[in-house]
């Protein structure tokens, strides 16, 4: 059975808190509120699933600052980033940094529910090609990096900027693994398969 999946909501305000999870709540999804980016950092746990909604601004460690830790501590949950103050410095910086999205107050409430699907879908995704790949020792040097980049957090785009390769390039590479990973559920291959 697969875990169900958690939206941590990080935010100072505590009737965007709640308002949050009540629509949140109403759609389907867990939550959890944190009123600062500290108190989920108290609380965070490597094996938590879903998606991160972390506003930008807040008194001490900001939204960017606590993106920033997530990401050198490895945690692999999408994030999203809100704020009633975006521009597009702001919103270029979380998106370059790995977010999943970024979005502005007040948000269009199908909209939100759209991105987070998109996150926690996106994550699904990855648990399940790490879980599987480890069965894959036909993997190329190339699709073992872009595996272990994806399951780093990585977007497509940060992956071929790394590489120094095109997106499209990148997007064939998770093709090509897919492939492989659909003819493990086959069952074994013989020599000749190939």
């Amino acid at each position: 059975m697969s875990a169900q999946a958690t939206i941590y909501i990080v935010d100072d305000d505590i009737a965007m808190r709640d308002s949050l999870a009540l629509l949140l709540g109403l759609k389907g999804f867990r939550t959890q509120i944190f009123a600062s980016a500290e108190n989920l950092l108290t609380a965070y746990r490597p094996d938590w699933f879903g998606c991160m909604l972390l506003d930008v601004r807040m008194p001490g460690m900001d939204g960017l600052q606590l993106h920033a830790e997530l990401r050198r501590r490895e945690c692999t949950v999408p994030v999203v980033i809100m704020t009633g103050y975006g521009d597009v410095a702001t919103a270029r910086g979380a998106l370059k940094a790995g977010a999943e999205d970024f979005l502005e107050k007040p948000v269009d409430d199908s909209v939100l529910i759209d991105v987070l699907q998109t996150a926690v879908d996106t994550q699904a995704a990855l648990r399940q090609t790490a879980s599987r790949a480890k069965g894959l020792p036909q993997l190329t040097p190339r699709e073992q990096q872009v595996l272990d980049m994806a399951r780093a957090g990585m977007q497509v785009r940060q992956i071929a900027e790394q590489l120094q390769i095109s997106p499209r390039t990148v997007e064939v590479y998770k093709s090509r693994m897919s492939q492989k990973l659909r003819s493990l559920d086959d069952g074994p291959r013989s020599p000749s398969d190939e």
